[in-house]
């Protein structure tokens, strides 16, 4: 690997303070974006005018349809991603005993493509869909399905441009139909956490439970602009572990952090991997 000088001698930092400890991870959306799914920020990122929040979601039936048409369209080509060497370095470090899980920002569901069995979802997971009402969890394959029944006319493009959290900019919502939950016939939303909403407390519980049983923290691929990734970091900070940071981007902790590696994560942890879990 072509690493420059200053990349290579901060792993190496990153190497010493966590050699010989058990390591959460805590990742957000630059990990995915060389399996083709853009980030929030830094460089290449596709940054959205007006993000959907939970209060227009809930108030505004217009804004529902617009997120559900892109979200049924970017869905096909979200599901088509595929883990990348990020995400099977976290796996095969998991697999050798370094790494105890991974506490994900991301809903695209690649940590767990990618083989990583302990994997707190913290912001949730575009694969499920629940019903606000009756709390009923759907596939979001079967919503899916109902959405094309209910709106035969919708067809999914050859080419997609993906947002990060797995759906397009409809052109037209004029006539769509909303499926409703065929429990109670309430509202659905896929299960993820919207801007405006709180992460639920299991989730956040889970994440503490996976810092509690490990000795160092190793975040990858986020500006920790979210409030939940920094409460993470927090978290390890009281306890003083080794923080380790890898993004391309300057983050809100890297003064808290014992390394920061200014490299892409596929790359970073590729060798982290192969020094850490050979």
């Amino acid at each position: 690997m072509d690493t420059p000088p200053l990349v290579s001698e901060r792993i190496d930092d990153a190497v010493e303070a966590l050699r010989g400890r058990t390591v959460a991870v805590l990742t957000g959306a630059g990990i995915s974006t060389d399996s083709g799914i853009p980030a929030y920020r830094g460089a290449g990122a596709r940054t959205r005018a007006n993000p959907m929040t939970i209060q227009m979601y809930l108030g505004d039936e217009a804004a529902r349809r617009r997120y559900w048409v892109g979200g049924h369209l970017g869905w096909r080509a979200f599901t088509s991603t595929e883990p990348n060497r990020g995400h099977l370095a976290l796996a095969h470090m998991e697999r050798a005993g370094v790494v105890t899980g991974v506490v994900t920002q991301n809903v695209d569901g690649l940590h767990l493509g990618a083989g990583s069995a302990r994997v707190v979802e913290i912001h949730g997971t575009m694969r499920r869909v629940v019903c606000l009402d009756c709390r009923q969890v759907f596939d979001r394959r079967e919503v899916s399905g109902r959405i094309e029944e209910l709106n035969p006319w919708i067809t999914t493009p050859e080419s997609v441009v993906l947002n990060p959290d797995g759906d397009v900019a409809p052109e037209s919502t004029e006539g769509f139909v909303i499926p409703p939950c065929t429990v109670c016939g309430g509202m659905l939303k896929p299960d993820v956490v919207f801007f405006g909403e709180y992460v639920p407390r299991d989730r956040f519980r889970a994440s503490e439970s996976l810092l509690q049983a490990s000795d160092a923290l190793l975040v990858a691929g986020t500006s920790l602009a979210v409030n939940s990734g920094v409460r993470v970091i927090e978290r390890a900070r009281r306890r003083g572990i080794p923080i380790v940071l890898v993004n391309h981007e300057p983050t809100r902790a890297d003064s808290w952090a014992d390394a920061v590696v200014p490299g892409g994560t596929s790359e970073v942890l590729t060798e982290l991997a192969e020094r850490l879990a050979a």
